[in-house]
């Protein structure tokens, strides 16, 4: 498995837009997903733990799932998040985990999954009855977010309305769409959704 990330972890957290960004749906989770100390949670593709660091304090515990071994080792390096995540470097795709969670978070890593559909159905799967999904990614764009010939990306964004169509599919109910945050680059505005929903 490709580490697309391996020389992009050592210098990931000094992005300002990234920071900023991170922060925006960090903020918006915190605003839109009733959390609770006793919460179990999944960061999916969780990188340097930007978004575990902000739900950390809320929770009971974090995993943080990842196929990128060296964000998830700058991750671990954090001493907020000591004793409170933990990490598993894992393609949930092909090798599920045997815990169940009550929350799964995830931001801007779904537009690295080639099967957005498989992948709906495995956040399903891992979550229990009545659990909660909390994922924030690009609203569809035309292609000019990442510089030409980044590795790793399968969408162009996602349309709110389609998203909407898988989540329902696999069980999900109280579906919500928010915009969490846009991102102005180089003269273009590119919103950042995050959807919340319940599974029945």
């Amino acid at each position: 498995m490709t580490d697309f990330f391996n020389e992009k972890a050592k210098d990931w957290d000094a992005s300002e837009m990234r920071k900023a960004l991170s922060s925006a749906i960090g903020s918006s989770i915190l605003e839109n997903v009733y959390l609770h100390d006793q919460m179990s949670v999944m960061d999916f593709g969780a990188g340097t733990g930007l978004i575990s660091s902000q739900v950390a304090p809320m929770v009971k515990k974090i995993v943080a799932v990842d196929i990128s071994e060296a964000m998830l080792n700058k991750l671990v390096s954090k001493p907020e998040l000591h004793g409170k995540v933990e990490v598993v470097c894992q393609d949930i795709i092909h090798k599920s985990i045997s815990e169940k969670f009550d929350l799964i978070m995830s931001a801007m890593a779904m537009h690295h999954v080639k099967d957005t559909t498989r992948l709906i159905q495995r956040f399903s799967e891992h979550l229990r009855p009545r659990g909660i999904i909390a994922l924030a990614d690009l609203d569809k764009e035309d292609g000019s977010f990442h510089p030409e010939g980044t590795e790793g990306i399968f969408h162009l964004g996602f349309k709110r309305n389609e998203l909407q169509i898988i989540l329902e599919k696999y069980g999900f109910s109280q579906i919500r769409f928010f915009t969490a945050h846009k991102v102005f680059k180089e003269g273009k505005n590119y919103p950042i959704f995050l959807v919340t929903a319940t599974k029945n």
